[in-house]
């Protein structure tokens, strides 16, 4: 799955799904992809990404209190 770093608006290839929807997880790893070689993997922090389209990530894989917030 591809995301955007929000930051600096490149784009991150998540390397595992299951790390991104875990709301326990803050972390993911990714690698940037820019240019033509592969990039080596790295943690991003999950507040740091954003979809393509510019919507932020749902709150159920960021907050672990996020039913608290009504």
């Amino acid at each position: 799955m591809f995301l955007k770093n929000r930051n600096n608006g490149d784009i991150v290839d998540v390397e595992r799904l299951c790390d991104l929807t875990n709301l326990f997880h803050d972390k993911i790893l990714g690698s940037y992809q820019v240019g033509e070689e592969l990039q080596d993997p790295q943690e991003f922090n999950k507040v740091d990404l954003i979809f393509l389209s510019g919507e932020e990530l749902p709150k159920c894989w960021t907050d672990p209190k996020y039913r608290e917030h009504k």
